[in-house]
């Protein structure tokens, strides 16, 4: 399936990705100020800290769906799915700082009672540990270092979605509508995944067959 995809000058779309940088990076911003302001509610450290847990699914979202854009759509948004990729890392990241710093002031007997108390925090966790390897390789110079070991590599990043969906998901005791979605979403996103390779080599197996016929018919 094709479609239209917004394409870009290509002198404008280096200036594009760091476009999507600090747009990014914007809503986070913008609510340290509002808690540092006093304006998030009787709570500022969890708002804050579930506000950044919320924006890392998000991007974890936007990641995963470019390469199915692409496919079934024609949307060839590729360049920006390394940006993507960084802003959910970075989001991972500052959630976890925030709740550690912040939320448990650093007392690690105080992380390890909740996390016993809260095992999905565990998952959440795993992913950010996963999500570092992917952040700390997603440069030129390691795509040409690793060679194919990076595509293998670059392949957790589909069990950082399922280890933030179960996070996601566990965070509350009853899912919202939005929750329902976005974890919706990141198991479609997976299955498309598991099933594209299936589907690659069916496809390569067809045009094998159609190419022996056209040879016995010759």
């Amino acid at each position: 399936m094709a479609g239209l995809s917004l394409t870009l000058p290509k002198r404008w779309q280096p200036a594009s990705v760091w476009a999507l940088y600090v747009a990014g990076l914007l809503p986070a911003a913008w609510t340290f100020y509002l808690g540092a302001t006093d304006q998030l509610g009787a709570d500022p450290v969890k708002t804050f800290e579930l506000f950044l847990g919320l924006w890392t699914i998000r991007f974890l979202i936007l990641t995963l769906a470019v390469s199915p854009a692409r496919d079934l759509f024609g949307w060839n948004y590729l360049r920006y799915r390394r940006a993507l990729g960084l802003l959910t890392f970075y989001y991972a990241l500052m959630h976890f700082t925030v709740y550690m710093v912040l939320d448990q002031a650093l007392d690690l007997t105080a992380v390890v009672n909740d996390v016993l108390k809260r095992p999905f925090i565990m998952f959440g966790m795993a992913g950010l540990a996963l999500l570092v390897p992917l952040a700390v390789t997603s440069n030129n110079f390691s795509i040409r270092r690793l060679g194919p070991n990076w595509v293998r590599l670059h392949r957790l990043v589909y069990i950082v979605a399922a280890a933030g969906a179960v996070h996601f998901a566990l965070s509350t005791k009853i899912l919202d509508l939005e929750q329902y979605i976005y974890v919706g979403l990141i198991i479609l996103l997976i299955l498309y995944r598991s099933w594209r390779p299936i589907a690659r080599s069916r496809k390569r197996g067809q045009g094998r067959e159609r190419v022996r016929a056209t040879a016995t018919a010759s």
